[in-house]
């Protein structure tokens, strides 16, 4: 089993996706959040096929931290039924997935993944 996720939630509106993506980054549930470009989202939701348009983030965390990230999410998401997808991380670099692990892990402070030493 990856100690390393990948969630994937989209957001309503640009403006919600980065506030909830700077409190990821904050409470040190995630490592980073890309916040991507809007898309369009088709889906059925209570007997009917929606279209909307909604803001994707892609959320690198820990195994250890999904939990308290979900949530977070549940909590700050404006919708019921908020989309949350985490996806196993099984492979990467290690210097990466090591600052990963230390930027979720609140006992050790990280350092930026290009910073050379």
């Amino acid at each position: 089993m990856s100690d390393y996720l990948l969630i994937i939630s989209h957001f309503p509106d640009r403006a919600t996706a980065e506030k909830a993506a700077h409190l990821l980054i904050e409470e040190q549930l995630a490592a980073c959040v890309n916040i991507l470009a809007e898309c369009t989202s088709i889906y059925q939701w209570q007997g009917n096929t929606e279209t909307n348009q909604e803001v994707p983030l892609l959320i690198k965390t820990t195994r250890q931290k999904y939990a308290e990230l979900e949530t977070f999410l549940q909590k700050c998401h404006p919708h019921h039924l908020p989309e949350i997808i985490a996806l196993p991380i099984v492979a990467g670099l290690p210097a990466y997935l090591n600052w990963l692990a230390e930027s979720c892990d609140t006992a050790t402070p990280a350092s930026p993944p290009n910073t050379e030493e």
